[in-house]
């Protein structure tokens, strides 16, 4: 398993920039998600992941920078972001409505979100049409993502949906297949990469419930979201996003980002 061992991480009220001496290289930190595997998770106390193994091969066409990784929950990324007290974080989706603090880089990978649910849903329900359908269930989704679409956040601020957040794809399903929840919103490669780590290790109990997919819905583009705040204490953040942003199109026009995602998921 390719990944970087996990730094300490800087402190939140500290700037995420080193000062540099004029004969060092100018520190970048870039937050990651810390448990959205197989895209960007902490696995044996090394940052890891897909998004991981991009921005690795971003860094090495950036030599003018030192780069540092760091892992963090995914809430506490997007408020440190918020707070203009870290310059980026991977891999949001592009919500600009909904974070209007952010900004955000050439899409790097996309995903596809899908609905599961357990098979005491199944059958007792017709899920042909999302959300509609869902009406009255409780939706599992990772804490801090927004996914679903419109219809869906109004069935939820109306009342008819139930959302239960929990961080990170594990627990969501270990609820779901406990009857806690009723289905699990996601981008579909986590949760049919989480269920294989679980089936290894273990953890599958015979009695839970049995998962099926019941939706597929949008194609999201994970990204490097950086934030808008604080231009003192980022001043390199044009010059490094539009080096960021070239470095990834380099990438996806010479095939490596394919690549390295089936390298990683070992086909």
């Amino acid at each position: 398993m390719l990944g970087l061992p996990v730094p300490a991480a800087p402190s939140p009220a500290a700037p995420a920039l080193v000062a540099a001496t004029p004969a060092a290289l100018p520190v970048v930190v870039i937050y990651a998600d810390d448990n959205y595997p197989p895209y960007s998770f902490v696995e044996h106390g090394q940052l890891t992941g897909i998004y991981t193994l991009i921005v690795q091969k971003v860094i090495e066409r950036l030599p003018e920078y030192q780069v540092q990784l760091v892992p963090v929950p995914w809430n506490r990324g997007l408020l440190l972001l918020e707070k203009g007290q870290a310059f980026a974080l991977y891999p949001p989706y592009s919500r600009p409505a909904e974070r209007p603090y952010m900004k955000y880089s050439e899409p790097m990978l996309g995903e596809q979100v899908a609905v599961f649910c357990n098979a005491d849903v199944i059958a007792r329900r017709s899920l042909k049409s999302w959300p509609d359908d869902y009406a009255g269930l409780r939706i599992g989704m990772n804490t801090g993502f927004l996914v679903g679409g419109k219809q869906f956040e109004d069935a939820v601020q109306a009342g008819r949906i139930s959302v239960d957040a929990a961080h990170g794809s594990r627990a969501n399903l270990l609820k779901l297949m406990r009857g806690r929840t009723d289905c699990y919103l996601n981008d579909r490669l986590s949760i049919q990469w989480e269920l294989g780590r679980m089936r290894k290790e273990g953890l599958l109990d015979p009695t839970y419930l049995r998962l099926a997919e019941t939706a597929e819905l949008s194609t999201e583009q994970g990204y490097l979201g950086y934030t808008e705040l604080a231009p003192a204490l980022f001043p390199f953040r044009q010059d490094f996003i539009q080096k960021f942003n070239a470095a990834i199109r380099d990438l996806k026009r010479s095939g490596e980002i394919d690549e390295a995602i089936g390298h990683f998921l070992g086909k």
